[in-house]
């Protein structure tokens, strides 16, 4: 398995989905997702060693990513740059180090 980019993933994913919604739609979706990775979540199910990813937390997580993607596509906004930017913001307001500062160490 390779290592991914934010920026590389979201690039890939509007690649892939060449706009073919509306930011309307993709939100709709992205709600639906969430209800499903809920009912995944209260269900406790789980990849299991088969690696059957369908209907499973790890399956709807990425689901709900992917649809976060699109709308960030939609508004053409830079998500991994927009990490770092709340990341600071994270870290200034709560009196704490950045995350990127912990790896760092």
């Amino acid at each position: 398995m390779k290592d991914i980019k934010i920026s590389d993933l979201q690039r890939l994913i509007k690649t892939l989905d060449n706009g073919n919604g509306t930011t309307e739609e993709y939100f709709y979706k992205l709600t639906e997702e969430v209800g499903e990775l809920s009912k995944a979540i209260r269900k406790n199910i789980r990849l299991d060693k088969t690696d059957n990813i369908k209907g499973t937390i790890e399956e709807e997580l990425y689901d709900v990513l992917c649809y976060v993607f699109c709308i960030a596509n939609s508004y053409n906004i830079n998500l991994e740059q927009c990490m770092y930017m709340k990341e600071k913001l994270n870290a200034e307001k709560y009196n704490r180090k950045s995350i990127f500062d912990i790896e760092e160490e």
